[in-house]
Parts: C-alpha cells; sequence; structure tokens
C-alpha cells in the first residue's frame, strides 16, 4: 500500500501541474497513469479500469473545488447556465458509473482509448464550434447534461472537454465557457464518485483500501500532490509558451492511448 501511495502521490504532481499549466482535466492523465501503477502492483484484476475511472473522479471532487472558487472570484461562473445543466449532468454521471459497472473492464479500456485520440486531435487543430445559437431550454440542456454526463463517468473526467465545447457552441464567452465548466466538474465528480462506490461496493476481488471502485490509498496520494502543483503549474503559464504546451500535451495523450491500445491488441 506504501508503495502505491508513493507512485499516486507521484502521479498527483504531473496531473496537477499539467491541470495548472493547460487548464486540462486531469482525469486524461489520471486514469492511465492509474492504469499502469494498479497493474504494476497488480492491483484490480477485472475491474482494472473501473477503479482508475472510480479513484480518479473521486480525485476530481477535491481538485474541482479549488477550480470553482478561483473561477468564481473572478467572476467567470455564468450560474444559470450551471442551475441548467448540473442536474442532467448528475442525473448522467451517477447512470453512467452504474451501467459501468455492466461493461468489461476491457471495453471501457477501448471507449478511453478512442475518447483520448479525439480529444488529441481536437487539441492539435485547436478546433472550436462555431457559435451560432443560445442555450436551449432546460429540457434540451438537461439531456445535453446527461449526455457529458455519462460519456465523463466512462473516461473518468470532470467534462471539461465537453462541457466547453458545448458552450461554446450556444454563444458562451470563452472565459465563462472555462469557468462555468469549471463548476460543472464538481457535480461531475461527486455524483460520478459516489455512483462507482456505490456499483463496486459489493464486488468481490477488489484490494484492501477500495471503496467500491475508489481505491482510497491512491486517492490520499494524488490529493496531496495535485494540489500544491496545480499553483505552480499556473505560474508557470505565464512564463512558458501553452500553445506549444497544448500541442506537446496532445502528443502525450496520443503516446498514452496508443500504449493502452497495444496492450489491448
Amino acid at each position: 500500500m506504501i508503495t502505491a501511495i508513493a507512485a499516486c502521490i507521484a502521479l498527483g504532481c504531473v496531473a496537477g501541474f499539467l491541470a495548472g499549466l493547460l487548464g486540462v482535466g486531469g482525469g486524461l492523465v489520471i486514469v492511465p497513469g492509474l492504469l499502469f501503477v494498479f497493474h504494476t502492483l497488480g492491483i484490480g484484476g477485472p475491474h482494472l479500469q473501473h477503479l482508475a475511472l472510480g479513484t480518479s473522479l473521486a480525485t476530481i471532487v477535491f481538485t474541482s473545488v479549488s477550480s470553482l472558487k478561483a473561477h468564481h472570484g473572478r467572476g467567470a461562473v455564468r450560474w444559470q447556465a450551471f442551475r441548467t445543466i448540473a442536474p442532467g449532468i448528475v442525473i448522467g454521471t451517477f447512470a453512467g458509473a452504474q451501467m459501468a459497472g455492466l461493461f468489461s473492464s476491457t471495453g471501457l479500456q477501448w471507449f478511453f482509448v478512442v475518447f483520448a485520440y479525439v480529444i488529441a486531435a481536437q487539441m492539435l487543430l485547436d478546433a472550436k464550434p462555431r457559435a451560432h445559437r443560445q442555450l436551449p431550454g432546460a429540457v434540451a440542456t438537461g439531456v445535453a447534461g446527461t449526455v457529458i454526463g455519462a460519456l465523463s463517468s466512462w473516461v473518468g473526467i470532470g467534462g471539461g472537454s465537453l462541457s466547453v465545447p458545448y458552450l461554446l457552441w450556444h454563444n458562451v464567452p470563452l472565459k465563462e465557457a472555462i469557468g462555468t465548466s469549471a463548476a460543472l466538474g464538481l457535480p461531475i465528480a461527486l455524483a460520478g464518485g459516489i455512483g462507482y462506490v456505490v456499483s463496486g461496493w459489493n464486488v468481490a476481488g477488489l484490494p484492501a483500501g477500495s471503496a467500491g471502485f475508489v481505491y482510497l490509498p491512491a486517492l490520499a496520494g494524488i490529493v496531496v500532490a495535485s494540489f500544491p502543483l496545480a499553483r505552480v503549474g499556473a505560474a508557470a503559464a505565464h512564463r512558458l509558451p501553452v500553445p506549444v504546451l497544448k500541442k506537446c500535451f496532445a502528443g502525450l495523450l496520443i503516446l498514452l492511448s496508443s500504449k493502452m491500445l497495444y496492450s489491448l491488441l
């Protein structure tokens, strides 16, 4: 267990720094990192991906609070949009976590690989949706939130790579889209973390220290390290060429996804 905590502290340092530097959700780094750690230590067995996803979402509960406060302090959270989207987010994320318990670890890994390749391509091409409409009514926005939540639960992320484009598409300014997306990361992480605890609660063979599909030693290690390193990354963002680094991060995503794909073939 001590080895797992040490490895996850190192993972938290990397994920926290990248989150602060590039404004990306740590889940896209944390999930493949946890897969490597768990596989190396022989943790997880047939539920390897479930543990990685549940633990990743649980870490985002803590990091999203800090991000939400920072964006709210700058007046960058559009709370009306948050209140409209959040109910669907909660329903979709919790339901998605329950459905994930029915999927095989291999199937979830395939989904992660495809998703990561799409996000990497979007970052490399700097593709952004054209804003051409206003946010729809509560029903349509709730449906969108449900889809965003479900997809986020199957990839173990706070949903920024989905909710930011959705908000930009509906004429929300970039800073407010990022701030509102950061706020939406909290209900995604809460619903997803709880959902993975519930869906894995009675599953046999999980490692000691697990609460359902959330591995608590890894959660503690990542959270302890990611908080201070996120601040370091944010400070570095003002001195380093972030657009170039985003392309490097996209390359890292392709590398991690390709490694996961290779293990699946």
